[in-house]
């Protein structure tokens, strides 16, 4: 099997494993990844409109946020409010119970972080590396813009 494609599966297969862990952690918050990662931007960000929502996403990247938006809003986790003197533009927030859920989401995401930097412990140059060809690989892409977006984006609001 040459490299590239030995690359391309195995940064498939850490993806779907990272995803099979997340989705069973966040079951009992009856959260997708994706949600989950919305909930995130939101709680980093809010207020933000769902343009701008959409370019801080890396699951769902290129794509319109707003299916997601509308599952949060009808779960009562975000709060969509239009714009003082745009009412074509709308904020979006995070509820109180959207709050306690993003607490919520970021204690799931440290500790698959935590895991994951189990794994990289006392690799360091192979980490900088690997990150550096995931960059490049992702460069120019609607994935790695978000990415990128959310590496050096907007300020944070907490």
């Amino acid at each position: 099997m040459r490299r590239a494609e030995q690359l391309r599966y195995l940064v498939l297969a850490a993806q779907r494993e990272g995803n099979r862990q997340l989705l069973h952690a966040l079951a009992p918050l009856s959260l997708t990844p994706s949600q989950a990662e919305v909930l995130r931007i939101v709680g980093d960000y809010a207020p933000l409109s769902v343009s701008a929502l959409g370019g801080l996403l890396v699951c769902e990247s290129g794509t319109n946020p707003s299916r997601l938006v509308e599952r949060l809003v009808t779960a009562g986790l975000i709060l969509r409010q239009s714009e003082p003197g745009d009412r074509r533009q709308v904020a979006l927030s995070l509820t109180d119970a959207g709050r306690a859920a993003e607490a919520s989401v970021r204690e799931i995401e440290e500790a698959l972080y935590a895991s994951i930097d189990g794994v990289l412990s006392g690799s360091t140059a192979d980490t900088a590396d690997l990150l550096e060809l995931l960059r490049r690989l992702t460069a120019g892409s609607p994935s790695g813009r978000a990415y990128g977006n959310r590496v050096t984006g907007i300020p944070k609001r907490r």
